[in-house]
């Protein structure tokens, strides 16, 4: 548990165990001014029911701050999702265009090697072409 709510947990406890111990004070009537009028009440009553007041409406805003909070994360955690995707798409899109340019140039090249091996061949006297077969054919395996 937090430290921050251990402490508020004391706090609390601390307050009940007060009022407690001086019940009888706290019940004990007492004339209040509201300003226009004079009214016979508990002071110590209305001001325990102001503390429980005070501490529901702020545990509400709690509730709300993290509710708050949640829907945030949770349409942030959305976006990286769809950011994330629309990244891999991109990335496999590359991969392809990279292999579509990579074969063509593969294609090429093979073409020009063929181009260049037939221009040598073709330059090449007839006689020089069966001796290489035959020389080649004759050298024994080492």
């Amino acid at each position: 548990m937090p430290l921050r709510t251990v402490l508020l947990l004391i706090v609390l406890a601390a307050v009940a165990l007060f009022a407690a111990l001086n019940w009888g004070a706290f019940l004990a009537p007492t004339t209040l001014s509201l300003g226009v009028a004079e009214v016979q009440a508990p002071l110590g009553l209305i001001m325990l029911g102001l503390i429980a007041i005070i501490t529901t409406l702020f545990l509400a805003y709690l509730v709300y701050l993290q509710t708050m909070v949640l829907r945030e994360a949770r349409r942030h955690a959305k976006e990286l999702q769809v950011q994330r995707q629309l990244a891999d798409q991109a990335e496999a899109s590359r991969f392809t265009e990279l292999r579509a340019h990579l074969d063509s140039r593969l294609d090429e090249i093979e073409s020009t090697l063929g181009a260049k091996l037939g221009e040598m061949r073709g330059e090449m006297p007839s006689s020089m072409r069966g001796g290489m077969r035959g020389s080649m054919q004759d050298r024994p395996d080492s």
